[in-house]
């Protein structure tokens, strides 16, 4: 069965340093799948990769069985690639609804020409998206924040606009990348659940990049370690936490 992405001896080079060495991992459909490691591992590095934000020096990317290693980071959500950022990157004075509708824009066909000229089908393109926003804003429980600005809203709400933002383009594969960062205990509980309501219900791949390791071994269905951008570990949860290499690069020691 192929794999709905393939990650294939990847490498990255930044000059003389080397952000990954040959990395090499396959996400089935369905699969909520992580990738955890100590900072500077390379975690942030694959989810660019896999988004296009960087090209691999060596190595090829597949999604869905389609070579994907040279492909405009801009073309990547049309073929259902989402994704969140370590760091928000939210449009800060617009509303949560309009955020969450601008996330929306790949899957729209409107131009300039059409919309300048009021078509009727533009305009029924324009209350499909809106709808889809609504429904979104509902699911993460945004409806009553969705007038207001993003700016004044709390962090951990802050991360559930940008998560609706993503699954407004309607992905079938979402990289979640450290998603946790900056949240308070309960708001990571509360996370690792719709994370799996997400999986679930929306029957969407998920790729977690996270540190948070509580949080990954209680939701994930397979996880990869990552240390100095080689892969030092894959396998079940279970399996990795109990692997020396893991424990050696997290603790400094074996068991």
């Amino acid at each position: 069965m192929a794999y709905t992405l393939e990650v294939r001896e990847v490498s990255l080079r930044f000059g003389g340093v080397r952000a990954l060495t040959e990395v090499s991992f396959g996400v089935n459909d369905g699969e909520l799948f992580s990738i955890i490691g100590p900072n500077g591992a390379g975690k942030t590095s694959i989810v660019n990769c896999i988004s296009g934000r960087y090209k691999p020096t060596e190595g090829k990317l597949f999604y869905r069985g389609k070579d994907i290693t040279g492909l405009n980071p801009n073309a990547r959500p049309a073929l259902g690639i989402g994704r969140t950022f370590q760091n928000l990157a939210l449009f800060r004075t617009m509303s949560v609804l309009d955020n969450v509708r601008v996330g929306s824009h790949p899957i729209g066909h409107t131009d300039f020409f059409s919309n300048a000229l009021k078509l009727p089908w533009t305009q029924r393109e324009e209350q499909s998206l809106a709808d889809i926003a609504w429904e979104l804003i509902e699911f993460l429980d945004l409806t009553e924040v969705a007038h207001r600005r993003v700016a004044d809203l709390p962090f951990g709400i802050q991360k559930r606009v940008e998560l609706a933002r993503a699954l407004a383009a309607r992905p079938k594969l979402l990289l979640l990348d450290e998603p946790a960062g900056g949240l308070n205990h309960t708001e990571i509980n509360g996370l690792g659940e719709l994370i799996k309501r997400i999986r679930d219900e929306r029957r969407i791949t998920i790729l977690l990049v996270e540190h948070h390791m509580s949080m990954v071994m209680s939701i994930c269905d397979k996880v990869v370690a990552l240390d100095f951008g080689k892969k030092i570990a894959e396998g079940t949860p279970a399996q990795v936490k109990n692997d020396e290499a893991v424990i050696l690069a997290y603790l400094g020691t074996t068991k």
